[in-house]
């Protein structure tokens, strides 16, 4: 029964090292609680929890048929041996790259363990990259092979080949690929994958993951078997009873964010190392993502913040459509309540106790419900989530831990500790992780899990060096990390004043109209936002004010409409001075995406691209009488 579920209670996280100057803290560190191992490589983890635990379900399998089922230790560790035999079979080296460009599948956790069994460096490729985005990771990475996940993706891969000529190898997953390359390291005896194994170290290079590249092109950053050792024991230690209990239910995961970022790689990973039970989720179409979550039903998940919005809002409109728009807006001011008494250490009133039991089985259980009904914890990384919707979710009955890091790190170097969040921030450093604020405001990070450096570039950040970030932060009284903007993204407006646009875009791209929302002004007279409409969140407006037919060219300048996107603005203006306020805003017909070349495979905002793709639109909010 959902109620009998209770999240075990987290060991108290390691103090925080913490350095002042002038009373202001400006450096944090704090204690590792893992070492990195001083042999192997993360090859190793598959067999080592075939020796340890040969029966325990490691990870699950969706079937045809909709059904999941287990795979055991003992099972996944026979078949990243079997796959690679494949590859050394088919002439792959020691060092090799081997690309995989696919959906969050099985299919790719097995391809890239038995790469690592193997002595490959494995190089992600997102799904939905183009031609010449594949086409340069390729070039870059050197790799001689490439796995794919279906035609359409081999032929654009195929298409590229003449360009590609070091390319000895393009599998296809739906095609039998992987069955192939058994077949073909059937004749090898298991000592030379055995012997691979025992020659990689920590220090040998894992993997090379291309930054999103928000300008330019990505650059490989060079990624360590020691870096993810460092980086997932120390969360798995930390986060205790997300990874390994959550009372009589043995901790699970479904993945679906994509494996060629390293948030979901660094999950997938640390699930493995932990025997966390892993099942991966390839769509994240809202009904395909809903039904596999009922159906496998994790206990904990990791998600961008975007997720759990649309969680939220889909919530909302659905309780719009059924006329308790009210009683889901007085629920969600009692959770967001709930969950700042959480924070605070504060029990709630008798008053408050008395409204989420009336609004538990009314709202939160269904919250909790459209996550699989067993969700007790969210991993949230990738931008910032916002205070609202982290109070709101933790007073749901679902503890968020926000993470902050990069590619270059892994992964995260900040996270929630547990029993003491603080809402707004990103946490104290993972254990074994320093956090230096800069004299200019910027985010500088160490530890053992940053980067080795970029592929072919020769630059390097040598351990006990600090990482520039480009992120502008700051640390309180306490330790906490808060980021406040991208050092690159400031917009110093005409009069000089310096604005950090993340909070404001953050709180507006909350809202269930709003897709995505661009901050400009940079060299302007004042702060104004292009905003984009979110498709699900317009089709509920247009059928509660009955203007189904009305084109999108004349929605955009419907006064209901602006009035209520009005009213955000308002909201999102709360939380910045006068000076650093949005007085005027455009609602554009399309969307940014990444296929029109405004979103980067992560989602962050191309901002160079779309300042050029919609100059006219810029110019015009500073003609005219302002507005505000």
């Amino acid at each position: 029964m959902e109620a009998e579920l209770r999240p075990a209670r987290p060991v108290a996280p390691v103090e925080p090292v913490k350095t002042t100057v002038d009373g202001v803290v400006r450096e944090v560190r704090v204690p590792a609680l893992a070492g990195v191992p001083e042999r192997g490589s993360l090859g190793d983890i598959p067999f080592d929890n075939a020796r340890q635990a040969p029966g325990e379900a490691v990870l699950a399998r969706k079937g045809r048929d909709g059904t999941w089922r287990d795979v055991t230790a003992a099972q996944f560790a026979a078949e990243v041996l079997a796959v690679a035999k494949g590859l050394i079979a088919e002439g792959l080296r020691e060092g090799d790259r081997l690309a995989i460009m696919a959906r969050t599948t099985y299919e790719w956790t097995l391809l890239d363990f038995a790469g690592w069994a193997a002595g490959l460096v494995t190089v992600p490729i997102y799904p939905t990259s183009s031609a010449l985005q594949a086409r340069w990771i390729i070039q870059d990475s050197g790799a001689v092979a490439c796995a794919v996940e279906d035609t359409a993706q081999a032929r654009i891969i195929s298409a590229e080949r003449a360009h590609l000529p070091w390319l000895a190898h393009l599998w296809e997953f739906d095609t039998g690929a992987l069955a192939r390359l058994v077949k073909a390291g059937e004749h090898l005896p298991d000592a030379v994958v055995h012997a691979r194994r025992a020659a990689r170290t920590p220090e040998a290079v894992a993997t090379l993951i291309y930054t999103s590249g928000t300008t330019g092109q990505p650059k490989g950053c060079v990624l360590t078997h020691g870096n993810f050792f460092a980086e997932v024991d120390n969360a798995v230690e930390l986060l205790h009873p997300v990874f390994k209990s959550v009372s009589e239910d043995p901790a699970s995961t479904l993945l679906f964010l994509p494996l060629s970022h390293v948030f979901g790689r660094m999950v997938a990973v640390g699930c493995l190392r932990a025997r966390v039970k892993l099942g991966h989720a390839p769509s994240i179409a809202t009904e395909e993502l809903l039904a596999d979550l009922a159906g496998f039903r994790p206990t904990f998940l990791l998600a961008i913040p975007y997720v759990l919005e649309k969680v939220y809002n889909t919530a909302r409109a659905t309780a719009e459509k059924m006329g308790r728009a009210a009683s889901f807006d007085r629920a969600a001011r009692i959770a967001r309540r709930l969950g700042e008494k959480a924070v605070e250490g504060r029990a709630p009133g008798l008053g408050l106790r008395a409204a989420r039991a009336l609004y538990d089985p009314l709202v939160y259980r269904r919250i909790r419900a459209a996550l699989g009904g067993r969700v007790r914890y969210v991993l949230s990384g990738g931008s910032p989530l916002g205070s609202r919707l982290a109070a709101f979710y933790t007073g749901a009955g679902i503890e968020v831990f926000e993470g902050y890091g990069l590619t270059e790190t892994t992964g995260a170097s900040t996270v929630t500790p547990p029993l003491r969040p603080r809402l707004g921030t990103v946490g104290w450093p993972l254990p074994g992780t320093a956090v230096r604020i800069a004299d200019d405001g910027e985010v500088l990070l160490g530890g053992r899990h940053v980067f080795a450096g970029y592929w072919n570039s020769g630059q390097g950040v040598p351990y006990g060096s600090w990482l520039p970030t480009g992120d502008i932060g700051e640390l309180d009284a306490d330790g906490y990390l808060t980021i406040t903007g991208r050092k690159k993204d400031l917009i110093i407006t005409s009069g000089g004043k310096n604005v950090a646009p993340a909070a404001l875009e953050d709180w507006l791209r909350a809202h269930p109209l709003v897709g995505q929302c661009m901050v400009v002004g940079d060299n302007r007279p004042y702060i104004a936002a292009l905003i984009t409409l979110e498709p699900d969140g317009l089709l509920h407006w247009r059928q509660m004010h009955k203007k189904i037919g009305v084109p999108i060219y004349e929605l955009v300048r419907d006064e209901e409409l602006r009035a209520d996107i009005q009213r955000a603005v308002d909201e999102a203006n709360r939380l910045v001075s006068r000076a650093e306020s949005i007085r005027r805003f455009t609602l554009l017909q399309g969307d940014f995406t990444e296929a029109r070349g405004h979103l980067t495979p992560s989602l962050k905002l191309k901002r160079g691209v779309i300042a050029r793709d919609y100059a006219r639109e810029i110019d015009e909010l500073y003609r005219g009488p302002r507005e505000g």
